[in-house]
């Protein structure tokens, strides 16, 4: 069964020549004109990941991509944000977001397809991974139990970090994280460079699969 991109743009041609080669790639394609619409395809059909404009009427891109994030089972769900704007401050919105991918527009859809190859494989290594796990669990010694385990490693973390790390997988992004907590965002980031060195991971998506994976959130 082919997996399920849901593409959102608001510019018709732009819409249609990526389901059109999507689909010549042997995906399964959905898409919307906005975010509204792109919102509910997410519900509807339960796509595999996203490719959505940035700036489009009704909904943009960010807030579509802030309300996929608030679903727990979306947190991990992959993002390409295509966008005509390069400021740097609009890529670290996107980031902080949690997209895994800028494409500046115009872009090719050679390019589009690999960057969704990727993403789709490291995705399906991810829940291959999962269900490995969940069949056979990771082996312990005999005095150490699994709650044990997770200890070790929660141990590792102040408890500012564990704050910040519960509430990146709530969804937020570092500003949202800083109003909550009373912190600066430079702050906030510095947390989580810190989490990020800790777990020896390399981006917010592999943080929260580490976080998931030793039972942290």
């Amino acid at each position: 069964m082919p997996l399920t991109i849901l593409v959102v743009d608001d510019d018709l041609g732009t819409r249609l020549a990526i389901v059109d080669y999507l689909e010549a790639s042997g995906y399964s394609v959905v898409a919307a004109e906005n975010g509204v619409e792109g919102l509910k395809l997410v519900e509807k059909c339960q796509p595999h990941l996203i490719v959505t404009d940035v700036t489009m009427p009704q909904m943009d891109g960010f807030e579509l991509i802030r309300q996929v994030r608030l679903r727990p089972a979306l947190r991990l769900l992959p993002v390409v944000f295509l966008t005509a704007r390069v400021e740097t401050q609009e890529r670290i919105r996107g980031y902080q977001l949690g997209c895994d991918v800028y494409l500046a527009k115009p872009f090719e859809l050679q390019e589009l397809g690999v960057i969704v190859r990727n993403l789709l494989e490291r995705l399906q290594m991810i829940e291959l991974e999962w269900r490995s796990r969940s069949v056979s669990s990771p082996t312990l010694t005999p005095e150490v139990s699994q709650d044990d385990a997770v200890m070790d490693v929660a141990i590792t973390f102040t408890p500012r970090e564990k704050e910040v790390l519960h509430l990146l997988a709530s969804g937020l992004s570092n500003i949202q994280i800083g109003d909550r907590l009373h912190l600066s965002p430079r702050t906030v980031e510095k947390h989580v460079s810190s989490l990020l060195n800790k777990t020896d991971t390399s981006n917010r998506s592999e943080l929260l699969r580490f976080a998931v994976d030793h039972h942290l959130v």
